[in-house]
């Protein structure tokens, strides 16, 4: 089972895969790119308008690396050719450049390129948090605002595959909140002990699901054994289910600029996972995206 970064980025030389960058003339995206490339994660096709992606892969040293590029005159139109490059089986993922999020969702997921599934689609996020002994999966920290019931168990499913993808065949998932005890006032705490029952009940497989928890509790077995919490999943958590994106996301940004968590993420729920990272994204987090992805290639199906 894979427990660092490094590993990813590792296992992710073994397959040929071929990425499609939509709006590909962005210097942090086409560093990472040229990167992965070098040391053999993927190849590339990158769509957008061509004199400036030249301009940029002879600035950074990366014009004799052989890339496809494909002209397209606008971001709505690179989006769309990078869809197509996806549909038609040249390119096994999309990657966003310099396009808004909506704009390249938008295309993708019109009703052409059969990027849908009919499930929720989820932000990953895998970090490798200095001192923690395993590589922890958050979701939803970009996507889904509040999530239903029936919207965490897609979540859950798709964080699944994550896991999957890092070698782990039987994640232990919590569902966090504030507190680690149902409390009928706190709707979470009752969704999380639902998604447990389901979970006992095979209405979700592949994962060991138990909540809610309190962050310290799903993370930290001393603090579990502290309150008395009895649970395979208390202080040993793979997966962890945010309530809503702003716990999420608050989580997400803690690790990274507070941690120093290195980090890889992925938009999963669709028939293909998508690198949909951060403006603010480091090209280290573009590049581990990418070979997180190509993980998950192999994975989603």
């Amino acid at each position: 089972m894979i427990a660092k970064v490094s590993e990813i980025i590792e296992k992710a030389k073994s397959f040929n895969k071929t990425i499609a960058i939509a709006a590909a003339a962005d210097e942090t995206v086409l560093g990472a790119a040229k990167k992965a490339k070098e040391i053999g994660i993927a190849d590339f096709c990158l769509c957008g308008e061509a004199r400036k992606i030249e301009a940029i892969l002879e600035e950074i040293g990366a014009s004799s690396l052989g890339f496809k590029i494909f002209d397209c005159p606008d971001v709505v139109s690179a989006a769309k050719k990078a869809a197509e490059l996806v549909t038609e089986g040249t390119a096994h993922t999309v990657m966003k450049g310099s396009i808004k999020t909506g704009t390249l969702l938008k295309v993708l997921l019109s009703d052409e390129y059969n990027f849908k599934t009919g499930k929720t689609m989820s932000l990953n996020a895998v970090f490798e948090i200095p001192g923690f002994d395993r590589l922890l999966i958050l979701t939803d920290p970009g996507m889904v605002i509040t999530p239903t019931l029936q919207q965490k168990v897609d979540l859950i499913k798709n964080a699944i595959q994550a896991a999957n993808a890092l070698g782990n065949e039987m994640p232990k998932v919590g569902i966090i909140g504030a507190v680690e005890v149902v409390n009928p006032k706190m709707p979470n705490t009752m969704d999380a002990a639902l998604l447990s029952k389901m979970a006992d009940r095979g209405q979700i497989k592949g994962a060991i699901v138990d909540g809610p928890f309190a962050l310290d509790n799903v993370i930290s077995l001393e603090s579990a054994e502290h309150k008395g919490i009895v649970s395979p999943v208390a202080g040993k958590a793979d997966i962890i289910i945010a309530p809503n994106i702003e716990a999420g996301n608050m989580l997400y940004k803690a690790l990274v600029f507070l941690a120093k968590a290195q980090l890889a993420t992925s938009i999963l729920g669709g028939s293909v996972p998508i690198i949909l990272t951060s403006r603010s994204d480091s090209e280290e987090t573009k590049l581990n995206s990418i070979a997180f992805n190509v993980l998950l290639s192999e994975v989603v199906r």
